[in-house]
């Protein structure tokens, strides 16, 4: 019997250890954008060797009262795998810290900095909404950012320039890095093209990059007229304000990176209906190269299914579309009249998908 309310005890333990852990997750969100606002990989990184705490400590532009904190700041980020530690003594201000593979990606100057996305996402604006997501299940507005906010998010990045370029500078940071892995193992996804249209490309930083290894492509940059607004063009790139939704350029190929995920299905349909149109029109059939998840959640690892899951919570959150998996999109494609595609997972969590008329 005693065994048996042992048993029942220590269940109940590790369920409200389960739960708490679940509570107080944003910690660990709200801790890392301390560290990087406080500029600590930077300081670490620039240090040249292992940091004391010490160190540490006199390098911040903290109050002098709060350098206690430091040390307890350091240790929950130890924890989450941002930063390791050495020289472990009984003097805790002897103990130092060196960046690992995740804090290099919080460094300024990275070429993959991922610091851009983190002040976004973490800005209220974005995380206000997430107060509203029960509010939202009982009232028919399209997302809980309209319930919180009063317009539907790209209306607000529209008409707010500051949230406008937050959110773009996220997205520029997203495309370095599948940008480089893209041109790095996909570079025959451009072979025999002459143009290129980069839909809802933002500020161009994938097209430029493409541009720029494949000299004989044309490029265009197709956006909304306030994002492509003055940017500076090159020879092989052109920027042109306009909306998907309406009509997109004639060209070869037409590229969406991170795009369909933002809307549902029937947004994306009249999308790759538009894309059909434009890659069609010359009179030889082009094809359609999409950046996105694809959900699969018997293969990946625990930690990429928790990453693709959050993120189509988010893309409930804040806008109208989803994550889908290999079925969805497959009906997705046929839905909007293409015959054939091809799905490579070769992008990390997300994978690249070819549409053919």
């Amino acid at each position: 019997m005693e065994s048996h309310d042992e048993d029942h005890a220590t269940k109940v333990i590790q369920a409200q250890t389960h739960i708490l852990n679940h509570i107080f997750s944003f910690i660990n969100s709200m801790s890392l954008k301390c560290v990087v606002d406080l500029g600590i990989p930077d300081i670490i990184h620039n240090y040249g060797q292992p940091m004391s705490l010490s160190n540490l400590i006199a390098s911040l532009p903290i109050h002098p009262s709060k350098t206690q904190s430091i040390y307890r700041l350091m240790r929950i980020l130890i924890h989450s795998g941002f930063f390791s530690q050495k020289n472990v003594t009984e003097n805790e201000l002897e103990v130092e810290y060196v960046l690992t593979d995740a804090s290099m990606l919080l460094l300024k100057n990275h070429p993959m900095s991922v610091t851009p996305m983190l002040h976004a996402m973490l800005d209220p604006i974005l995380t206000k909404p997430w107060n509203q997501f029960s509010t939202w299940f009982k009232n028919g507005d399209p997302t809980p950012f309209e319930t919180t906010h009063g317009i539907l998010f790209w209306d607000y990045a529209n008409r707010e320039p500051k949230f406008n370029h937050l959110f773009n500078n996220a997205m520029t940071c997203d495309a370095r890095l599948v940008t480089s892995m893209v041109i790095e193992k996909c570079k025959w996804v451009f072979a025999g093209l002459e143009s290129l249209v980069d839909v809802g490309g933002g500020t161009g930083t994938m097209a430029k990059a493409i541009a720029k290894s494949f000299p004989q492509l044309e490029c265009i940059v197709f956006d909304l007229p306030h994002v492509v607004a003055g940017l500076q063009e090159t020879e092989n790139l052109r920027y042109v304000g306009g909306d998907m939704f309406k009509e997109i350029p004639p060209t070869d190929a037409i590229l969406l990176k991170w795009i369909l995920h933002d809307w549902n299905d029937d947004e994306c349909m009249n999308i790759l209906k538009k894309c059909k149109e434009a890659i069609t029109r010359k009179g030889k059939g082009g094809k359609v190269i999409i950046i996105d998840i694809v959900m699969d959640t018997e293969k990946s690892d625990n930690e990429s299914v928790e990453t693709q899951l959050m993120l189509d919570m988010l893309m409930m959150v804040l806008v109208t579309g989803k994550e889908r998996n290999k079925k969805e999109w497959v009906k997705l494609i046929t839905s909007a009249g293409f015959s054939d595609y091809k799905i490579t997972p070769v992008l990390g969590l997300r994978s690249l998908i070819e549409i053919y008329p």
